[in-house]
């Protein structure tokens, strides 16, 4: 999947999702409670062209074994958030994924708690 910018501080780890979601969908005939997870974050140094320079973390993300799952099981395409870092003059990029209920679960269980 390619990084597809929607804004100059956010973007889709894929294509663009068609559909609006709701914190509770009908999913294949069944209702699931859809949960918002912080998938990954990293920082970064202030860069003068920054969407080429986040461009090789989210890939290394993606190719990764949690961002190949998250990938595969995100109810839509996850994605990215840029937020100064004010601390170290850079920025702090965050990688958002909604998840249904079970798989929530699995992620808590694997990786850990969300924000």
């Amino acid at each position: 999947m390619s990084v597809s910018s929607i804004k100059s501080n956010t973007g889709y780890l894929g294509p663009t999702p068609t559909k609006q979601l709701y914190e509770t969908m009908i999913i294949d005939g069944y209702a699931h409670k859809i949960h918002t997870i912080t998938a990954h974050t990293f920082t970064m140094g202030d860069v003068d062209d920054f969407e080429i320079y986040v461009a090789q973390p989210l890939w290394e993300w993606q190719k990764s074994e949690m961002g190949k799952w998250v990938m595969e099981h995100a109810v839509e395409a996850p994605i990215w958030h840029r937020q100064p870092d004010y601390h170290n003059y850079g920025h702090r990029v965050a990688i958002t994924a909604k998840l249904k209920g079970k798989d929530h679960t699995y992620w808590q269980l694997k990786w850990g708690t969300t924000t």
